[in-house]
């Protein structure tokens, strides 16, 4: 048997999170990495902000030429993140006035992980526009092109590690793609997920066809915490303030039904 030593990280004298700061509590911070005292406020103003993760601009335009008359289909995993990417997903654009939005979550054992040409094929026969998705689609370069070819558009929204060649979507957004600038690394899928519809809103607004819808997308957190802790990410300060926000929502009976 194999034993692996992991070493306790220790606050060091004179950090800002040293003064003051009963011993245990600074080990347990400085062993999550939290290096500052701004790292422990976990308002909303704390996130890392909505349109600064690329490809979301991208994303929203590609979304709204679907919301009037277009079908909207969303292609999930069966985890616990792909469950709450799912609902969040569905939720928010069923709430933002979108014509048809309907969801898959394809059996893996029998069509396979991520978007597959066999997925595709079900998929097609719900006729949709678009399809977007979520927790997969990173490493799905066949099923991407056999959508394409049917003339479906799609929007990737994935937190995975992308391979060589990246799928010919129309669209994709995830913050570990190569050269990517976003300030965290270590979203779950529903978070990448939450991004988009935040920067939904907030473009709704903007152009006047809803209202509150911002302050709509973020009742959706409490999926967002859901799916964060169950995908065993890490807890970044940015991630911190999603599930601190979802918990809160929890607690105060707010859930997503």
């Amino acid at each position: 048997m194999r034993l692996r030593v992991v070493r306790r990280t220790a606050l060091q004298p004179g950090t800002p999170l040293g003064t003051n700061l009963h011993p245990v509590l600074g080990r347990v911070y400085a062993a999550r990495g939290v290096r500052s005292l701004t790292e422990l406020d976990t308002s909303l103003a704390r996130l890392l902000p909505v349109g600064t993760l690329e490809g979301t601009p991208a994303a929203v335009e590609l979304l709204l030429a679907h919301r009037a008359a277009g079908r909207v289909l969303i292609i999930g995993d069966f985890d616990a993140d792909g469950a709450t990417s799912s609902a969040l997903m569905v939720r928010a654009l069923t709430g933002f006035g979108f014509a048809a939005v309907d969801f898959l979550v394809p059996n893996r054992f029998e069509f396979g992980y991520g978007l597959t040409p066999e997925i595709v094929a079900l998929a097609a026969t719900r006729a949709p526009t678009l399809i977007v998705t979520v927790d997969n689609g990173i490493s799905s370069n066949a099923g991407v092109a056999a959508a394409r070819s049917r003339g479906i558009d799609v929007l990737i929204t994935d937190h995975h590690l992308p391979g060589a060649e990246l799928p010919d979507a129309n669209v994709i957004v995830n913050p570990n793609l190569e050269g990517s600038r976003f300030g965290s690394r270590a979203l779950a899928g529903v978070g990448v997920a939450f991004y988009v519809v935040a920067a939904l809103a907030r473009r709704l607004e903007e152009l006047g066809l809803a209202s509150a819808a911002t302050a709509a997308a973020a009742q959706l957190l409490d999926l967002v915490a859901l799916g964060t802790v169950a995908d065993v990410v890490p807890l970044d300060a940015n991630n911190r303030v999603l599930v601190a926000q979802g918990l809160k929502r929890i607690r105060a009976g707010r859930c997503t039904a």
